[in-house]
């Protein structure tokens, strides 16, 4: 479900315009022994920043608010070039709670969905309904897939039964 949840995700925002430059998916980077990875990857041009994107099918927790600050910072050191502007952080949850949301980025430093980019960055709102949108189309495809699957089981246990 990640996998095509990226892949829609990815296609709708290059989709916007020529401000969004893709960079990359599922970009790995490591920390001490640790690895991790960040979804998706694009620059945007007129920012002049890297966007960094990280999807979630489930609720918003603070937690995601602290990986992403991990992401951002390690961007900031490792992979923004002397030209551009600080990396921006946003992340995308099927649900979210703006109360939670307050006191989680409340003393962070980076920008992460920060309100004076909202004008060059997608409408919230559009994307939003585009994360639910994607979600029903891939829940659907998952269903279908498992009806089809079911339904080969069936056929191969009647053949081995006759």
């Amino acid at each position: 479900m990640e996998e095509a949840l990226i892949d829609r995700m990815q296609s709708f925002l290059l989709e916007l315009g020529d401000d969004f430059a893709f960079v990359g998916r599922q970009r790995r980077l490591r920390i001490d022994n640790q690895w991790y990875r960040v979804d998706l990857i694009f620059f945007h041009r007129r920012l002049r920043a890297l966007v960094l994107i990280d999807l979630k099918t489930g609720d918003f927790s603070a937690e995601h608010v602290g990986r992403m600050n991990l992401y951002v910072n390690y961007a900031k050191k490792h992979w923004t070039r002397e030209d551009e502007g600080p990396p921006l952080g946003l992340i995308l949850c099927a649900k979210g709670s703006s109360a939670v949301a307050e006191y989680a980025f409340a003393g962070i430093t980076n920008r992460m969905m920060a309100a004076s980019y909202t004008t060059m960055l997608p409408d919230l709102k559009q994307i939003e309904s585009e994360m639910v949108r994607a979600t029903l189309v891939i829940e659907e495809r998952l269903r279908r897939a498992k009806r089809e699957r079911d339904g080969d089981m069936v056929r191969d246990q009647a053949r081995r039964a006759s």
